[in-house]
């Protein structure tokens, strides 16, 4: 398997862009994931779907989320330019994954395996500067410079009511995907709360055992 067609599952702030880019680096294949998909195509007109707006930037500008026949369209098109690929953000409820059976055959399906609690400390612990844009961690990757540290800003999506609001919508409506996977035998679950080298190591290895 030259190329390989991964598919990476996983909570808010499991690991999935970390891991998708390196997998990408590593097997040589574009990572395709939805946010950068919208973004491109964001004054795309989608009327012909008679949804409630005409372009995709009137979904993400409101904080909705984009109608699913628009997501999957634009995913199937990425996938028809390619080869391999790591899919990362789709889908994300059960009849995404129909669709993307019909799209294309995945060689490997990983969930990152992270319990809430976790996926909750690492979220909310996040801080960006808004003098330079650099995001850090206080308890990861806190800075250095202690001048840096006080001018440290939590973003509104990384507040813990906004975190658990998150993580609530992803288990009504991804972790029937994961289930999905799994009744079908082509689930492979990785211990996300292990270090990103250490998750690195795991997920290299499901890819090259699949091939």
């Amino acid at each position: 398997m030259a190329e390989p067609r991964i598919l990476i599952l996983g909570g808010p702030g499991a690991g999935k862009g970390t891991q998708s880019r390196k997998a990408s680096e590593e097997f040589n294949v574009k990572h395709i994931t939805t946010g950068e998909l919208l973004r491109a195509n964001k004054d795309r007109d989608i009327s012909e779907f008679e949804s409630e707006y005409d372009v995709p930037r009137t979904y993400m500008d409101q904080g909705e989320l984009v109608p699913d026949e628009v997501v999957t369209l634009l995913v199937k098109e990425a996938l028809s330019q390619v080869n391999g690929f790591v899919l990362d953000g789709y889908p994300r409820n059960v009849e995404q994954a129909e669709e993307l059976n019909n799209m294309t055959d995945v060689d490997v399906i990983l969930y990152l395996d992270v319990d809430e609690e976790e996926l909750v400390q690492r979220l909310t612990g996040r801080r960006i500067d808004p003098k330079t844009g650099h995001t850090y961690h206080i308890k990861y990757s806190p800075p250095e410079d202690p001048e840096v540290e006080r001018r440290l800003e939590q973003r509104d999506d990384d507040t813990e009511e906004t975190v658990r609001e998150r993580l609530r919508v992803f288990r009504e409506t991804t972790e029937p995907v994961i289930e999905y996977y799994e009744e079908r035998g082509q689930l492979e679950r990785v211990d996300g709360k292990q270090s990103p080298d250490e998750v690195w190591v795991d997920v290299r290895k499901a890819v090259e055992n699949a091939q």
